[in-house]
């Protein structure tokens, strides 16, 4: 029984030794997160190379007063079909959107200002229809639109949700190179 257990005992003494001699190691890693979030620019992969290709844009609204993007980028000349759509749950006449884009030198607040008088059309103002490129009609939960324009001369454009209270968080950049 003694040979026994001294056979054990060089067992577990050589397993031990294998395995580090009881000391510790820490190793270092490092990971990069996958990116999991949606990016706040939609740069369609045709408008990088064929100013004559459709750019295909979608843009989401929700009932928290969010758009999913900040950012848009396409050509000038180029033919743009975007649709916006609302992921949310609430009525259009409680959370409703729509999609405005902006020309060179309004601003959003005076053009908000504006379109909070025009509610029967949509929030589009009417005396303010020169300062405006394109626009979608206004949209409840579960619904969408889709509108096609030529974009405008290279610079950079404002582009808003006109419902009253909404300008101000769902606002961004319609980028035209």
């Amino acid at each position: 029984m003694l040979k026994l257990n001294g056979a054990i005992l060089l067992g577990a003494m050589v397993l031990f030794s294998a395995c580090g001699g009881g000391e510790t190691k820490t190793e270092e890693t490092t990971t990069t997160p996958a990116a999991t979030e949606t990016p706040a620019t939609e740069t369609p992969a045709e408008t990088q190379t064929d100013a004559n290709a459709v750019a295909e844009l979608t843009i989401d609204g929700n009932d928290q007063m969010q758009f999913d993007k900040k950012e848009f980028r396409v050509k000038e000349g180029q033919k743009v079909k975007l649709t916006l759509t609302h992921s949310g749950k609430m009525d259009k006449k409680t959370m409703g959107h729509n999609w405005v884009l902006l020309a060179q030198g309004m601003t959003p607040e005076l053009y908000a200002k504006a379109a909070a008088k025009d509610g029967d059309e949509n929030y589009i103002s009417k005396s303010e229809s020169a300062n405006v490129i394109a626009h979608t009609k206004l949209i409840g939960a579960g619904e969408s639109d889709t509108i096609e324009f030529t974009a405008p001369a290279a610079g950079v454009y404002d582009f808003l949700c006109s419902f009253p209270g909404h300008w101000g968080a769902m606002n961004g950049k319609f980028i035209v190179e």
